[in-house]
């Protein structure tokens, strides 16, 4: 069963993968960097998300 970690995690990397490319189309470091850290945070957490669901099992 998956973890509502694991749920959140996918998509705040994806919204950061998204927010990244934004940033790397328009010229804008900001948002790019925003990006990058919004794309860890998210793996962070479904890491979380996954060792939570392995304690589970």
């Amino acid at each position: 069963m998956a973890d509502q970690d694991q749920f959140k995690g996918a998509a705040k990397e994806v919204g950061g993968s998204i927010k990244e490319g934004l940033g790397k189309m328009t010229g804008n470091e900001r948002l790019e960097a925003e990006g990058k850290a919004d794309k860890m945070e998210g793996q962070v957490q479904k890491k979380v998300g996954d060792v939570k669901s392995d304690l589970k099992s």
